[in-house]
């Protein structure tokens, strides 16, 4: 079982980062131990897709480089998620459906150029 994924974003992002992950896509922000928190970043409740919840949580680097290949993937209603994004004015990008047979997926990217993948159950 997967508990998180981390991601990095650039210092001074967080309202942005907040606005695409909780504003965008819905995800509840999770508070921070105050020993974290410290170090800027923000955490999000992923919710469930027949399962347990899981979370996502962007760390703050100095040297920050977006990802470009790596990415987390998520389990949403990806016409839903693909209408939230699209309306937010960020692009999408639909995968090949012969990539993973039966399985729609889409590519974004956050805010600050982090790829992202979210596919149907």
């Amino acid at each position: 079982m997967l508990h998180h994924v981390q991601i990095a974003a650039p210092v001074g992002s967080e309202d942005r980062l907040r606005e695409f992950y909780g504003g965008v896509l819905g995800w509840s922000e999770l508070p921070k131990p105050p020993l974290l928190a410290a170090r800027g970043g923000c955490w999000f409740q992923v919710p469930g897709h027949g399962g347990p919840d899981a979370e996502l949580h962007v760390g703050i680097e100095d040297d920050f480089r977006p990802a470009k290949k790596a990415h987390p993937a998520f389990v949403v209603d990806v016409d839903a998620t693909a209408a939230a994004i699209t309306a937010a004015g960020h692009e999408i990008r639909w995968a090949d459906p012969a990539e993973i047979p039966g399985r729609r997926r889409f590519h974004a990217n956050d805010p600050v150029g982090n790829r992202l993948e979210f596919l149907e159950g």
